[in-house]
């Protein structure tokens, strides 16, 4: 029987790093592994921590033994080990085993304040690992300074799992969609102005899917929340006629591996985008539209909406091309076999 991958991870399957790093590839490669998750929780809040104080020293407890009898083993650690962490057990559990990977799909190495600093983590981490396997270019660089051995995998989709667009007519109602977490949820605050003038003008709506159910303000008379869920977004994808993502441009969102425009695309979407980091080449790849200011916002969603229905399907075929070629697990299998130790 082969050996079982061991894989560490601080949050469940419901967060979305953890099952897109971590669990996606397990469930495309048919692995079965020995997974060792903090709280099996979607975060890992103060108040997560406090309302679970038993499971939390067990998961201490757990990790401790974990790294005691790791070696001789192959496991993969995803972004840190514990919330109450410093770096050493993370450390421990990459140093001992018999291989070991890191896997980084934020840019942590810049947060760097408070007690439990996620760059100390990241660069302990990092340094220890047999291999650090970073989902874009930006955040290989920074991993670059602290270990000799970084490979680049993106963050993957698998297109079939998508429900694919396939009338570009437009509507007499426009529909963006965005898709992502109640904590990022905060960057559509920027983009308010844009998207309530093509409301006015256009009959704009958004669909916003996230587990979140924050007011949005003004955005809140032309937003459909669609609660997520594992197996409910893939319609609601669809059914829009342009997919968004918006960013602020700092060294923490440059780390971003731009996965919502990877969804759009594996559901034949145009797309729009700030211009920030990796989403640069997807833009380009998927024919999308990038987009700065309010008025670049205002009127990349128009063109959208005005231009012809052959020009909205070739950006939606334009992407769905692009994330078959780059960006699906059967672009990565081998890439990725190969970074955990398993070929």
């Amino acid at each position: 029987m082969a050996e079982r991958l061991i894989t560490v991870t601080s949050y469940g399957r419901m967060a979305g790093s953890a099952r897109v790093r971590v669990f996606d590839w397990l469930a495309d490669l048919g692995l079965r592994s020995e997974p060792q998750t903090y709280l099996d929780t979607s975060t890992n809040s103060p108040r997560d921590l406090l309302m679970h104080p038993l499971a939390v020293a067990r998961a201490e407890s757990r990790l401790r033994r974990l790294s005691r009898s790791v070696g001789g083993r192959t496991l993969l650690l995803s972004r840190q080990a514990s919330p109450l962490s410093r770096g050493g057990v993370e450390e421990a559990l990459l140093r001992r085993a018999k291989w070991s990977a890191y896997d980084v799909d934020d840019a942590l190495h810049v947060l760097d304040r408070g007690t439990f600093a996620k760059a100390r983590i990241w660069r302990r981490a990092a340094a220890a690992a047999g291999v650090v396997i970073a989902g874009n270019d930006i955040l290989a660089d920074a991993a670059s300074t602290v270990s000799r051995n970084v490979v680049v995998v993106p963050s993957c989709v698998e297109p079939d799992d998508y429900r694919r667009k396939s009338d570009y007519s437009q509507s007499e109602t426009p529909r963006a969609v965005w898709i992502g977490s109640p904590a990022t949820e905060q960057y559509l605050s920027s983009l308010a102005p844009a998207l309530l003038r093509v409301h006015r003008s256009h009959g704009l709506r958004l669909t916003l899917i996230s587990a979140g159910d924050r007011g949005l303000g003004e955005l809140d008379q032309m937003v459909d929340r669609i609660a997520w869920s594992p197996d409910g977004f893939a319609t609601a994808l669809s059914g829009a006629d342009v997919g968004i993502m918006p960013l602020p441009d700092n060294p923490w969102t440059r780390g971003k591996c731009g996965y919502k425009l990877l969804q759009y695309s594996a559901a034949a979407l145009p797309i729009v985008a700030s211009p920030v980091g990796v989403n640069r080449e997807i833009i380009a790849g998927a024919s999308g539209l990038a987009a700065s200011s309010v008025d670049d916002w205002a009127g990349a969603l128009q063109q959208i909406i005005d231009e012809p229905e052959a020009a909205r399907r070739m950006r939606g075929e334009a992407g769905l091309r692009m994330v078959r070629d780059h960006y699906s697990f059967a672009a990565w299998r081998d890439v990725w076999r190969r970074a955990v130790g398993l070929t």
